[in-house]
């Protein structure tokens, strides 16, 4: 288990507040107690917090980059065909610099593009960030076993594996969703794509 979050802002001239990524990073810390991680730049920044399963050296860190920077990936969970789609990577051509399952997800987004899922085997929710086009890409595996949490307000993506990530940022509504109450008392549980706040959203599966 480990805790991924971030925000994107629609202006790319847009300045970060001060410790927003850091203090929404360690919320997390429950959930990667190894190590932690961000990137912040104009615009744009990531957080993870680290639970080592898979090559645990520093070179499976997070924030974790392509080569040229361009590309930028938070992961939580385990890829399954790692390894197959690591030699097939490597035989198109790919370097890699690691021997991680979060490194295959950046080169294959770097051939296949959003296609890339119908790769992936396993349990994950990831964030990619793609610097050149600006754009952040983020899924979930196919049964929703690891949680993504989403909102969006006054020109700004929010994202993290927990809401309590969410509440970080000094412009998220706490404003509690009566329907998702209702669904609670009912059955117990929230169903997706409601959360217990009003603006904030499960990403769905798949």
């Amino acid at each position: 288990m480990c805790g991924i979050c971030g925000l994107v802002y629609e202006d790319p001239s847009r300045k970060l507040p001060e410790g927003l990524i850091d203090r929404m990073t360690d919320t997390l810390g429950h959930r990667g107690p190894d190590d932690r991680g961000t990137f912040e730049e104009e615009g744009a920044g990531l957080g993870h917090r680290r639970l080592s399963i898979i090559d645990l050296s520093a070179a499976g860190r997070q924030p974790m980059a392509n080569e040229d920077g361009s590309l930028l990936v938070v992961f939580n969970g385990e890829i399954y065909n790692f390894r197959e789609l690591r030699r097939d990577l490597r035989a198109r051509g790919h370097v890699f610099s690691s021997r991680t399952d979060t490194e295959v997800i950046l080169h294959l987004y770097e051939e296949k593009g959003e296609a890339c899922l119908a790769e992936l085997r396993g349990m994950f929710a990831f964030a990619l960030w793609d610097r050149r086009r600006r754009r952040l890409f983020a899924a979930r595996d196919r049964a929703g076993q690891k949680p993504l949490v989403w909102a969006e307000l006054d020109g700004t993506v929010l994202f993290a594996s927990e809401l309590k990530a969410l509440l970080e940022a000094p412009s998220f509504p706490k404003e509690v969703d009566p329907s998702a109450v209702h669904h609670y008392l009912t059955y117990q549980y929230i169903p997706s794509p409601l959360t217990i706040f009003r603006r904030a959203r499960k990403l769905p599966a798949a």
